[in-house]
């Protein structure tokens, strides 16, 4: 036999979530046939056949995650000419029929429960589940421990656990580097939008607002590579937007804001949108960005101190618009207002650096249109 491994996807990723197998044990399989769906903390992608031939095993099952590397199928014949037939049922995520080769179990600490406590095949049953004897309350004669005891500590041991998998696993990733590397700033400022005609869009708006910050200041639109190599700057502004999805959140990439119409803007906004949700973002869409916004404040809030992920060295967070008493024409009014913070990378922007930058972004929404 031979196996398959879970190839390089690009982009850095390093492992995927198995979603649905589309061929089982027994199944005769083409070059470039789909064999298995994966998600990644950017998409749901295919992985085709290498070759033809008949699968012996499917080395993961739904939900596992797999690292670049593992193997994802067994051949149990070497390739042969491919005849263009395929032979055998595809499946997509339905278990192996009885009989059918099973997964290999994962390698489990031994129990630590005294000879006699429990049968060799309890003490099997604990080592697949990674169960210790020891902690196991019996139930059987003579305070032995059963199979069912086993089974109800492993439940009670994962009750309530949920892992992290494919984005949030990301978003964790992406913040403990965040924190440990960035020396975090935070700025508040609030734009009187009271001149805005009915028909103007928040987010669109704000897009244009940050690349007129950046062309005023230049530095919240550099990448920093760190110490040794310095801070790059970026001759045009490709921004990230903050998505919150059930799956977790997402970041696609609204590239060269600073060179399309407002019309331009929200189109791409909404593309990207239903490309995120439909988990077909595609990879350039999800790289690259030179400065992040996160519009909070549809879900609620005023301020926040937002996280810089590297290299990127800034990110703009508007809150909830509210009606507040300001200044207008000389005289006291109640106006819309529209909270904007802005967080930065202190080792690398300076505190007038980032004033003059919301100082402009804030002047250009505050334009009636």
């Amino acid at each position: 036999m031979s196996g398959f491994r879970l190839p390089d996807l690009g982009e850095g990723l390093q492992e995927a979530e198995i979603v649905a197998w589309h061929v089982g044990p027994g199944d005769h399989v083409v070059a470039d046939q789909p064999l298995v769906s994966v998600e990644t903390d950017k998409a749901v992608v295919e992985i085709p056949s290498p070759r033809s031939g008949h699968i012996a095993r499917l080395a993961a099952e739904p939900g596992d995650l797999l690292e670049v590397g593992d193997v994802l199928v067994e051949f149990a014949d070497e390739e042969r000419r491919d005849t263009g037939a395929i032979v055998g049922e595809l499946r997509t995520s339905e278990p192996p029929a009885a009989g059918s080769p099973a997964r290999a179990a994962p390698e489990r600490l031994p129990a630590r429960a005294p000879t006699g406590r429990a049968s060799p095949a309890v003490r099997r049953r604990a080592r697949d589940l990674g169960v210790d004897l020891a902690a196991v309350s019996p139930s059987g004669p003579g305070e032995s421990v059963t199979v069912a005891d086993v089974e109800a500590a492993a439940a009670a041991a994962t009750e309530g656990i949920e892992p992290l998998r494919s984005v949030r696993r990301a978003m964790d990733q992406n913040m403990t580097r965040a924190h440990a590397e960035v020396v975090p700033a935070t700025v508040h400022d609030e734009a009187d939008i009271g001149a805005w005609t009915p028909d103007q869009d928040i987010t669109a708006r704000l897009a244009r607002a940050i690349a007129m910050g950046c062309a005023a200041e230049p530095a919240l639109n550099a990448s920093f590579l760190g110490r040794d190599v310095g801070r790059r700057s970026n001759d045009r502004v490709d921004l990230g937007i903050a998505v919150d999805t059930e799956q977790g959140l997402f970041v696609p990439v609204l590239h060269d804001v600073g060179n399309r119409s407002q019309a331009d803007l929200r189109a791409g906004l909404d593309a990207l949108k239903a490309d995120v949700l439909a988990r077909t973002i595609p990879p350039d869409q999800m790289r690259g960005q030179t400065i992040s916004l996160s519009n909070f404040g549809r879900f609620g809030g005023r301020h926040a101190s937002l996280v810089v992920v590297p290299p990127q060295v800034a990110i703009v967070g508007a809150g909830r618009v509210r009606q507040a008493v300001v200044p207008h024409d000389g005289a006291p009014a109640v106006r819309p207002v529209l909270p904007i913070s802005l967080t930065f990378d202190h080792r690398v922007v300076m505190g007038g650096e980032a004033t003059r930058f919301l100082t402009t972004l804030i002047a250009d929404l505050e334009l009636p249109s």
